[in-house]
């Protein structure tokens, strides 16, 4: 019997996006201005890094 497989490389483009935009949010968190941008660095910066890792476990294969 054969068996087919279909692979996708979502996972890897989502997670490389939400990687960037980690980095990004990151060094807004670093060289922001006010504690407000710091703290919105910050907060982007933790939300894109556990959605990169959430694309890695949902379209793993």
């Amino acid at each position: 019997m054969a068996t087919e497989t279909v692979t996708s490389d979502k996972g890897i483009g989502l997670t490389l996006a939400f990687g960037v935009l980690a980095v990004v949010s990151a060094g807004v968190m670093l060289f922001g201005g006010s504690q407000a941008i710091i703290a919105w660095g910050f907060a982007a910066a933790m939300i894109t890094a556990a959605l990169a890792v959430v694309a890695v476990q949902l379209f793993d294969t």
